[in-house]
């Protein structure tokens, strides 16, 4: 078995710290920036996002079966990083760009762009998701390789949130004048920028290793059959879109949970870079170190009590502390920032093994069935991260237009009490049904070892 270096390993890391980059700009600032910097009704963008996603969503599937019939001298996946790359830098600028039209054309032009962005979105990172499946069939190493990813993708995440207000101020005033609409989209210029050398990286530096155990061409029709009767797969499905609501809901409630309800919270200025650091900023940046922290303890908990228990036992936690937020007053900032730590550091173990445990799911459909369509499986997993993050931001904006959200002003009790229950409650409700998939799921470790070698002896006398 050839091994994986450190360099690929980290390239491997690069993908998703450039898919990242602009998911956490989704997730955290998107329906943000549409109800007030462009000024559409957050019940319009909230269902704007969702009707999005869906329907790209199911794309996802098609793109999965492509991809597994895609042959270049660069594999099946790693070709999708190069020819996509540059298209999904142009895509997000576009879709944090604002118009100045009525609010009938706002809303079509955020249809469409956002559109284009996940369809490009689904172009490039359902092959680098499945590029995981590919690159090793020791699972130990993936799960090595989803750490990494994950790691990676939180880099890029606090890189977006270290950054983007103090880019979208500076290219803000421009002239002297203030305008946020020029700054976001020179913002996101430079983070488009950031995400196409990377993923090119990503292309460059990996390597396509595993082989189906078969060379003939499996039928469509067969691989969704296969797929189908996956019963662990399903059960990940759950537990994927779960997990990925209680991710977005709070954090696409964050920036509002701060400016409405946590209104007194203090300003840290650095003098000797000039700068101000919100309470907001140093929550959000916070989450991420933590998750990354989840994320490093993820590969020796897991390889000590098994993925299904680490993944169980993180999303129970989860679910109490979530509960515990609720009851913390606005004012109690150290709190409120020492529960952040301890709930992301529960979402960030989970991560990477979820991803690792949908590269076990393709491994046990073709020990069942003697063919392997990684791509598929991967890109159905998509799927589920689509609709759940799709539900969650959705679900903000239209529990925000239910509890009477109005940009600009002071909020009612209520409005400021619906956002509080969105950042602690909705979350917890989402993080029990995950653990509740995850409590059924069949594969543990000793059995996928035992898989793993069968495959390999499968493979073997294939080759000779």
């Amino acid at each position: 078995m050839e091994i994986v270096k450190l360099r690929e390993k980290i390239a491997y890391g690069f993908g998703d710290a450039a898919s990242s980059i602009f998911w956490k700009l989704f997730t955290m600032y998107l329906l943000f920036f549409y109800t007030d910097i462009v000024g559409l009704n957050a019940l319009a963008v909230g269902t704007m996002i969702f009707i999005t996603r869906l329907w790209d969503s199911f794309l996802d599937p098609i793109i999965g079966i492509m991809a597994d019939r895609t042959k270049t001298r660069w594999g099946k996946f790693r070709p999708y990083l190069l020819w996509m790359a540059i298209p999904f830098g142009i895509a997000g600028v576009l879709t944090f760009t604002a118009p100045d039209l009525n609010d009938s054309g706002k809303l079509i032009y955020a249809y469409l762009s956002y559109s284009i962005m996940m369809i490009v979105y689904s172009l490039i990172n359902v092959p680098y998701a499945s590029l995981l499946g590919v690159m090793t069939s020791d699972t130990k190493v993936r799960t090595e390789l989803s750490s990494y990813r994950m790691i990676f993708a939180f880099i890029g995440s606090i890189l977006v949130l270290l950054l983007v207000e103090p880019l979208v101020d500076f290219f803000s005033r421009r002239g002297g004048d203030i305008d946020l609409k020029f700054g976001w989209q020179m913002a996101i210029i430079v983070f488009s920028i950031i995400a196409i050398i990377l993923f090119l990286l990503c292309f460059a530096w990996t390597k396509e290793r595993v082989q189906p155990i078969k060379e003939k061409s499996n039928s469509i029709k067969s691989d969704i059959v296969d797929l189908l009767k996956n019963g662990p797969w399903w059960i990940l499905l759950g537990a994927g879109i779960m997990t990925l609501m209680f991710n977005s809901i709070r954090d696409g409630v964050a920036v509002y949970y701060f400016k409405y309800c946590v209104i007194d919270a203090p300003v840290f200025y650095f003098e000797n870079i000039d700068t101000n650091l919100a309470i907001i900023t140093i929550y959000l940046v916070l989450g991420q170190a933590a998750n990354i922290a989840g994320i490093v303890l993820a590969t020796p908990v897991s390889a000590r009590i098994g993925k299904k228990y680490t993944y169980l036992g993180a999303m129970a936690l989860a679910t109490i502390l979530s509960i515990a937020f609720f009851f913390l007053g606005y004012s109690n900032i150290a709190l409120i920032l020492v529960m952040q730590f301890f709930i992301s550091i529960c979402a960030g173990m989970v991560t990477p093994l979820l991803w690792s445990m949908y590269a076990d799911t393709a491994d046990y459909s073709e020990w069942k069935t003697g063919r392997r369509a990684t791509g598929l499986i991967f890109s159905a997993s998509s799927m589920s991260q689509k609709l759940g993050g799709a539900l969650g931001v959705a679900i903000v904006g239209w529990l925000l237009a239910y509890f009477s959200y109005t940009s600009g002003i002071v909020q009612t009790v209520e409005t400021q009490f619906g956002i509080k229950m969105m950042i602690s409650l909705f979350p917890a409700i989402a993080t029990f049904l995950s653990a509740m998939f995850i409590f059924f799921y069949p594969l543990n470790d000793k059995k996928l070892e035992g898989i793993t070698i069968d495959l390999e002896k499968k493979r073997m006398e294939d080759a000779q």
